[in-house]
């Protein structure tokens, strides 16, 4: 899985909205690319995608900027991945149910139809909420602290 810098940095700034969805105040790009540490160009054209996926709104003027449009609690990390890259997992272009081996691969499909869904049980089931807690669910707990979890391969 490669998580993309349109990805990172969305969900970064989404943080940074969740983190203030209680004020009602509406923040500026340029405030939220501070706060989230994310460059300010890029994070422009990811809310405009975030807008019309329906994740923020934004507001013209002065006292103007960006606010989330759904509850934090709803928002899912896995969501808001496919939003902007597309499906979690594919293989050759092909969604994982979707591929076909014959001869020494033919159990393959399955290996990576597995993998999709521990991708899924992970995203899918962490909130921007959850995360700006830092209460994660705690099978995600117990994944990132399996041994070798942090370790590069």
């Amino acid at each position: 899985m490669d998580i993309s810098a349109r990805a990172d940095y969305a969900v970064r700034a989404l943080l940074v909205l969740a983190e203030d969805a209680g004020d009602g105040a509406a923040h500026p790009a340029d405030e939220l690319a501070r706060r989230a540490g994310v460059p300010g160009k890029f994070l422009e054209a990811i809310l405009g995608e975030l807008r019309r996926a329906g994740y923020v709104t934004s507001r013209r003027g002065s006292g103007g900027g960006y606010r989330l449009a759904r509850d934090p609690e709803e928002i899912t990390l896995g969501e808001v991945l496919r939003t902007l890259d597309g499906p979690l997992a594919e293989v050759r272009g092909q969604r994982p149910h979707e591929t076909h081996y014959d001869g020494a691969a033919e159990h393959l499909a399955t290996v990576w139809v597995a993998a999709r869904a521990a991708l899924r049980e992970v995203l899918d089931e962490t909130t921007l909420a959850a995360v700006l807690r830092g209460e994660l669910p705690a099978h995600v707990r117990e994944r990132a602290a399996a041994p070798g979890a942090w370790q590069s391969r």
